[in-house]
Formats: structure tokens, C-alpha cells, sequence
């Protein structure tokens, strides 16, 4: 029986548990928001969540959709294309209403790859000296979060739309910038860049899983992942229901830890000196094939003058897995070895001087220890001095747990689960790229790899959008003789995915510089992907490409090229009319510097040491130097070789060993 107190109280339940529904909020997709560009010209998908059930109406530029949300929320309508315009404002109303402003309707680009499309406007001096430019504000920019999983995701992650401002563009992909801008000059609509990228990534971490298993070197890692079909979010929910259990079971116990060993008060015997950065232990006699424990420890100051409220541990990868403690208190722990260990401490449990750093290995299996390649090391800790401790061996019948164990600068399949699948939801117009340096060891692959990616975005998307990217930098030292260049190789990879239709590329083989991997002229890259995106993407007459290969003729000691994209003609730079950068090789194969000149549309090419050439390449070298072969519309020659010989990164492909 229900007394009138009790009565009111079930009433008051009630009650709440109604406000609450009737007041939930209907929520949006992170991809929407204010300042946003939508694509012009196709269709306008709309989506979010609401409460199960929930009515929700969508209205842009007087069309509106209604929708229900489906059982676990998520509604999605689609409103008809409009051609470029706005500002509109796009109203999405539930039981509660939200309204975003400054909407327009242009053209939506994709800006990819690893860091020099990365690279910030702030990071080049470029200062934007258009302040009318900057006030007719037709650009618009939404950079993506890095999120990796092993499963598509649809969330899309980010900081939300940007209007054009000084401020804004600081922290914008300089490539992505300046090509936008180009576009908005030449188009003038609307352009929305999405930045997603990410520096030091290779190409296989922005494929999807189902691509990267029609290649044999990945089928190894990515058939697990695909069996298993579980994202990080799940595999981490599993293991929490048993950590417990395996964490007594299997994993902290031994006589590390039931001594102690972490405490700052352990005392120094039995631990032997020891090289940690890049340096797997099986280089030393003591622990070879040992998998099991292996103890570390070494002491660190706070640099001077460090005022900050939090020190961040940056530990690289461990093979297998660690815990970490500083001054006798644990501070984080990680499973894989391929993850990263970054360790955040609050200062007020730091020392200025003399913190005591210990790091428990576990090994599974294979090489162990601190695997991330010296080049790699953040931070002076890994270049300290360390000492070692063995600790006990791997327990018969041990279990690891299946958690996420990724990098996301290497790992296969991972940045395009968690960054580029959710934006394929989004029309585009297309997509620039400029990524290649991460896989030039393995230049040879990429001439499958690259396209394969091309075709599989396009395939996720759903149709054939323009696809344009850079041809990468001339980098490093140049060479004093002419011979191998994974760079070189590279570059002919990408300019062999031209084959593919819709593409185009833009060479920066003459604005690179030798010594910074990051060349600053970002502005003349996004024109020449600008150019390119004239005529590939809206059908313009211009003359996008530099004089690239189209034949050779053979005249005694003398070749005659022929090239196609001269433009308005050629031309050289050099005073004198020379042209650097060729080189010739007979039959034996052994390429020689040559002299060169323009003939009318050819160049003539000529090496004393070469009587009977059969071969002829040009640029073909990490780092060519000064480049002299140019059309007249001021876009450089494109790096070419006339043979078909074997090249130094044939076989080269990827591995699942220690990895960035």
C-alpha cells in the first residue's frame, strides 16, 4: 500500500525522469557546427543522436527533412544540393533546437598525409598580407583529432569549424592553406579544408583493413584484427572484467617486485650498466633469448627552470610491456609494444634533482627492451645512464591479454579506422595529399600501395573524387656521383599513380632544401596543387604540370628527349644555357654526369664518357642541387629515368618487427 508521502515521492521520481527526457538534448555530428562549408552541388547529409524515438526536423535555405532517431538514437536525413552560397543558417530541432550560423555551401577538400602537409602556417614565417582576403573570409578550416582503432569508426573527432582570421590560420596546415586560398582566388566559393594527417605516418596506417589484407606482408597483422572485429573501446572493456584475476595470476609477481626493486632505496647490487635508446637486450650475453622480467633504472633532473604543473615521461616503445615508477610511486603501466609510453607526473611529486626512474619490462616473446629507434628519441631519458637488473622468467602457460597495441605512425589500417572512415560520411570535392617520406626505404611497395589507398578512399566515399598530391622534395646532401636514391624511387612511385584517373601531382623537387626535411615554401606547393586542381577537378585549360618524359632518341653519342606538359616551350634558368641534373649510362649500366641544352622543344643530352647511351635520368637522386629545366608558365621538370633496370628498394616491404 502507498502512503500519501510515498505517493509523492514515486511522484517526484517521476517527474525528474520526465524533465530529463523531455529536455535531452538532440545532438549533431562534431563534423557540423558553426562557420561550416558544405559541399555544393550533391546532396547534404545530415546526422546525430537523440532519445530513441525522438522526432527530429532539419532545416537549411527553406528545405527541411523529418526523421525519427532509430532505437539506439542515431537519426540521419539527407537535404537536396545547393549550388555555392550562404551564409545560410541550418536549424536541427527535437525536443530541443540547435542552430548553426555562417553556413556556406562550396567546396570541400581533404588535406592528407603525414607532417609536411601537417606543418603549420606559424611553423613557415609566411604572414598573410591580404588582409582583404582575410576579411571576405570564404575559407573555412575543421582539423581532425588523431584517433587510431582497429575498427571503423563513425564518430568524427575534432576542434570544429574556423572562420579565416590571422589567429585562426596560425594553426593550419600551410599546404592546405595556401592551396585553399588559390582556389578561393581563381573559383571564388566557398573552400572548407579538413585537415586530417599526421607527421611521420606511412601510407599503410591510412588504409582500411579490408585493402591492406589484399597484401601478403600485411595479411599477418591485419587477419587477427579483422577476426577479432573488436575496436579499442571493447578490447579494453573486456580485459577491465578480468584484469584483476591475470593481473595476480600472471603478471605482478616475481622477485622484483616482492623485494621491492622499484623503491629508490634498493640497493645497487646485481645491477649492471646498460645503453637503453634503441638497444633491444638481446645485445647483451646475460639477457639473450631471455623472456620474462627485466628491471631498469636511472635518475633525472627537472630542467632548469621548469615551472609547470605536470612533467611529461616520454619512454617510447617497450617490448613487450611495463610498469613505471618515480621515487618508489607508480606512475602508468602499458600493455603492447607497440604503443607508445607517454607518462604524465605532477611536479609536486618530482624533485629538482636526482628522481629515481624505474621501468619493469615484460617480454613474451622475441626481442625485448626499449625498441624505439635512437633517431626517434624524445627526450634526453633514453640517452641516459641506465642499469639493468634480470628479473624472473616468463611463467609456463602464460597468457597475454588482447588489448590495442598500435602506433599510430606505422600501424597498419589504424589512423584510417579512427580518422578517415568517419569523414567518409561527409561530401567532398576531393583530396590533396603530400605523404611518401615515411615509406622511402620501401619505394618499390609504394608503387602498389599508394594507388591502392587512392582507390580505396574512393571506394569508402563511394565515387571517383579528384585526387591530387606532392611529389616529394629534393632532401639531404647532394651527391658527388651519380647513383641509387630511395627518394628518387619514391617519386617515381607517385608519379606512376597518374595512371589512376582524376589525379593529379604537383612536383617539389625544386623547393626543397637539404638540411630540413621540412622545406618552409609551403606556398608555392598549394599553387602548384592548386593548378592542378583547375584542371583535373573543375576542367580549367591550364598548364598544370612541368615538362615531364615522353621519349628518347638516340643520335650516335648523342639523346634527343621529348617531353610532354611544355607549355608555352621550355626554358632553362642557367645563364648559359646548361641544364644540371642529367646523367647517361651505356650498356654496362654505369651512369655518368652529362652536358645538356634546349633544341626547340627538346633537350639534347650528351656524357664524353658515354659513346653508345642507352639510358638517360634526370634528378634522380635524394637531393638533385640546383635545377635549371623549366616550361614557361615556372613549373619545374618532373624527375624521370628512360630504363627499366632493378632498383635498390625492390624486395623491401613491410614487416611486423620493431616499428616507429
Amino acid at each position: 500500500m502507498l502512503t500519501p508521502t510515498l505517493c509523492r515521492s514515486v511522484l517526484a521520481i517521476a517527474l525528474v525522469h520526465l524533465c530529463g527526457f523531455a529536455w535531452a538534448e538532440v545532438r549533431l555530428s562534431a563534423v557540423f557546427g558553426d562557420h561550416m562549408v558544405l559541399q555544393r552541388d550533391r546532396p547534404i547529409p545530415v546526422w546525430g543522436s537523440a532519445d530513441p524515438g525522438e522526432t527530429v526536423t532539419v532545416s537549411l535555405n527553406g528545405a527541411q527533412q523529418t526523421v525519427r532517431a532509430d532505437r539506439k538514437g542515431a537519426w540521419r536525413v539527407v537535404l537536396p544540393a545547393l549550388p555555392a552560397g550562404g551564409p545560410y543558417t541550418l536549424t536541427v530541432a527535437g525536443r530541443s533546437t540547435l542552430t548553426l550560423s555562417d553556413v556556406l555551401i562550396g567546396d570541400v577538400w581533404i588535406c592528407g598525409g603525414q607532417s609536411n602537409m601537417q606543418w603549420q602556417i606559424s611553423q613557415t614565417g609566411y604572414v598573410e598580407a591580404d588582409t582583404a582576403f582575410i576579411r571576405k573570409n570564404r575559407i573555412r578550416f575543421f582539423s581532425s583529432s588523431v584517433i587510431m582503432d582497429y575498427v571503423p569508426r563513425e564518430a568524427v573527432v575534432g576542434g570544429g569549424w574556423k572562420s579565416l582570421t590571422q589567429e585562426t590560420l596560425q594553426a593550419f596546415s600551410a599546404v592546405g592553406y595556401h592551396f585553399g586560398k588559390y582556389l578561393q582566388d581563381s573559383l571564388d566559393v566557398p573552400i572548407g579544408l579538413i585537415s586530417a594527417n599526421l607527421g611521420a605516418t606511412s601510407v599503410e596506417t591510412w588504409m582500411s583493413n579490408e585493402a591492406l589484407m589484399d597484401f601478403p606482408q600485411f595479411k599477418s597483422v591485419m587477419e587477427p584484427v579483422v577476426r577479432d572485429g573488436r575496436s579499442f573501446e571493447q578490447l579494453e572493456a573486456s580485459f577491465e572484467k578480468t584484469r584483476d584475476k591475470w593481473y595476480a595470476k600472471h603478471y605482478y609477481n616475481g622477485v622484483g617486485i616482492r623485494e621491492a626493486w622499484f623503491s629508490p632505496e634498493t640497493s645497487d647490487e646485481g645491477w649492471k650498466p646498460i645503453e637503453v635508446a634503441g638497444n633491444t637486450w638481446e645485445e647483451e650475453p646475460e639477457l639473450k633469448d631471455h623472456d620474462g622480467a627485466v628491471w631498469f633504472r636511472t635518475t633525472f633532473d627537472l630542467p632548469e627552470g621548469f615551472d609547470a604543473k605536470e612533467y611529461l615521461l616520454q619512454l617510447g616503445q617497450i617490448d613487450d610491456y611495463d610498469i613505471t615508477w618515480v621515487n618508489g610511486e607508480k606512475i602508468g603501466e602499458t600493455y603492447g609494444r607497440h604503443n607508445h609510453r607517454n607518462y604524465s607526473i605532477p611536479a609536486s611529486r618530482l624533485r629538482k634533482k636526482g628522481n629515481v626512474l624505474v621501468v619493469r619490462v615484460y617480454d613474451i616473446g622475441g626481442i625485448g627492451g626499449f625498441t624505439t629507434n635512437v633517431f626517434w628519441a624524445v627526450g634526453p631519458l633514453l640517452h641516459n645512464q641506465w642499469e639493468y637488473r634480470k628479473g624472473e622468467l616468463l611463467p609456463r602457460g602464460f597468457v597475454g591479454p588482447r588489448l590495442p597495441n598500435a602506433t599510430p605512425f606505422s600501424s597498419p589500417g589504424v589512423l584510417f579506422n579512427g580518422m578517415i572512415a568517419p569523414l567518409t560520411r561527409v561530401p567532398i570535392r576531393g583530396a590533396i595529399w603530400y605523404q611518401g617520406e615515411s615509406n622511402a626505404s620501401r619505394a618499390w611497395e609504394y608503387r602498389m600501395l599508394f594507388p591502392a589507398m587512392i582507390r580505396d578512399w574512393r571506394k569508402h566515399w563511394g565515387y571517383d573524387f579528384p585526387f591530387l598530391f606532392v611529389q616529394l622534395a629534393n632532401y639531404m646532401a647532394e651527391p658527388s656521383q651519380p647513383g641509387d636514391s630511395d627518394w628518387a624511387e619514391l617519386r617515381e612511385a607517385q608519379a606512376m599513380a597518374l595512371k589512376l584517373p582524376v589525379t593529379g601531382m604537383a612536383t617539389a623537387i625544386d623547393i626543397g632544401e637539404a638540411g630540413d626535411i621540412h622545406p618552409r615554401n609551403k606556398k608555392d606547393v598549394g599553387i602548384r596543387l592548386g593548378r592542378a586542381a583547375l584542371k583535373v577537378a573543375y576542367g580549367r585549360n591550364v598548364v598544370a604540370s612541368g615538362p615531364a618524359f615522353d621519349r628518347m632518341e638516340v643520335e650516335g653519342d648523342v639523346v634527343r628527349i621529348s617531353f610532354t606538359h611544355i607549355g608555352s616551350g621550355l626554358k632553362t634558368l642557367d645563364k648559359y644555357g646548361c641544364i644540371r641534373g642529367l646523367e647517361v649510362a651505356g650498356a654496362d649500366r654505369k651512369f655518368y654526369w652529362a652536358r645538356a641544352f634546349i633544341s626547340g622543344d627538346q633537350v639534347v643530352v650528351h656524357s664524353p664518357e658515354v659513346t653508345l647511351p642507352v639510358a638517360v635520368r634526370y634528378a634522380w637522386a635524394d637531393n638533385p642541387g640546383p635545377l635549371d629545366l623549366y616550361n614557361e608558365e615556372g613549373l619545374p621538370a618532373l624527375p624521370f629515368r628512360t630504363d627499366d633496370w632493378p632498383c635498390a628498394t625492390e624486395g623491401e616491404t613491410f614487416s611486423d618487427g620493431p616499428r616507429f
